[in-house]
């Protein structure tokens, strides 16, 4: 009863009752649920999740009251103590260990993602300023990068870290730019290369630290949440070195209010294996004297209705799919789309796009929005 007691007391923290009806609150099947959490922090509200051992009214609102209160920082993460320990000791992302999140995450399934995606096969925000529905939005996503890079034929373009070519696929056909990108998932490559046929495209089965040659423009969307607090300085060295001394450099990324180094340790076992999210201050000191800040722009608001969306999408073709993935897979991985939805709603993560340059643009940048 203890136990129940003080996570009880937590919860009330966020306005989050047990066992209520209202939107946030949650519904307790197994009783250990409340040493579980608090001896296990993170890993055990997920897991126990996963478990079936609650459940959640609207797991987003739940997770959105959660962060809105920093209830996170409440309970004790062993695990994540450890994490940061190991992370500070050693890099987590090398090479030979960036291919885990591939191997187990981005190589799923091409099919599942397809119906998860939508046609453009963009996993990471979509742009909802205009749009009506997310295939419009991730299409508007494209085509605002394209503008911000100032893309124009004949343009020659590096990407670091490719998806399922979605990016590459849109610049080429659209705005008449050739493509080189880099992708170390053998599945995304391979749908890429399907893709991508007869554009101007090539799609590199390789890490972006081996990228070579010289382009008019660089893009990395969604990769530097994979590449480690200790290679945010590699990514942009890559990216300076492949730049033309005039070109522009668009980096994508989800963005943390504080600078950690270390991921959530469910997150870090279930979803993203090595992966962590940069502050404002770690990406200001990796690109420190490399590039000029051309702009800054902060849309993760977007994310929210685009995590709901990409739920939406495999509640609606779950039955499909249910001879492959059993229970525990869907639970966990609705927990991972909306407990993502319920902390940009929060505003305690965000998505960042950020415009750079060499030397400055002579007359300035304008932004694009």
């Amino acid at each position: 009863m203890h136990s129940q007691h003080t996570v009880q007391e937590l919860l009330e923290r966020a306005r989050v009752h047990i066992n209520g009806s209202q939107s946030g609150d949650i519904q307790v099947h197994n009783d250990q649920f409340y040493d579980r959490i608090l001896t296990e922090g993170s890993l055990g509200l997920g897991e126990s999740y996963m478990d079936g051992w609650w459940d959640a009214t609207q797991l987003d609102d739940f997770f959105f009251r959660i962060h809105s209160v920093e209830l996170d920082k409440a309970v004790r993460d062993t695990r994540l103590m450890l994490n940061g320990f190991k992370a500070r000791l050693f890099n987590m992302q090398t090479p030979s260990r960036s291919k885990l999140v591939a191997q187990r995450h981005y190589d799923l399934n091409n099919d599942f993602y397809a119906q998860m995606l939508g046609p453009h096969m963009q996993y990471t925000c979509a742009y909802w300023k205009s749009a009506k529905s997310l295939a419009e939005a991730q299409a508007q996503k494209l085509d605002l990068i394209c503008r911000k890079l100032q893309l124009k034929r004949g343009d020659r373009v590096l990407e670091l870290g490719c998806g399922w070519g979605g990016f590459a696929h849109f610049a080429a056909a659209n705005y008449g730019c050739s493509v080189v990108a880099h992708n170390i998932s053998e599945q995304q490559v391979a749908y890429a290369r399907r893709w991508c046929a007869g554009l101007p495209v090539e799609i590199k089965l390789e890490d972006y630290r081996d990228a070579t040659g010289e382009f008019d423009k660089v893009a990395a969307i969604g990769i530097c949440e994979h590449v480690g607090y200790k290679n945010y300085r590699t990514l942009m060295d890559v990216a300076h070195r492949r730049l033309k001394p005039h070109g522009l450099f668009l980096l994508h990324s989800i963005g943390n209010n504080a600078s950690v180094t270390t991921g959530d340790p469910w997150f870090d076992r279930y979803i993203f294996p090595g992966g962590m999210l940069p502050s404002v201050a770690q990406l200001g000191e990796a690109m420190d004297g490399l590039f000029v800040m051309e702009d800054w722009h902060n849309f993760g608001v977007d994310y929210d209705r685009t995590l709901l969306a990409w739920q939406e999408n495999v509640d609606r073709h779950q039955a499909e799919w249910e001879k492959i993935f059993d229970e525990r897979f869907f639970r966990m991985w609705r927990y991972y789309l909306l407990s993502l939805a319920g902390a940009f709603r929060a505003r305690t993560i965000h998505l960042w796009q950020i415009v750079m340059s060499k030397h400055g643009l002579l007359g300035g940048y304008e932004a694009v929005r």
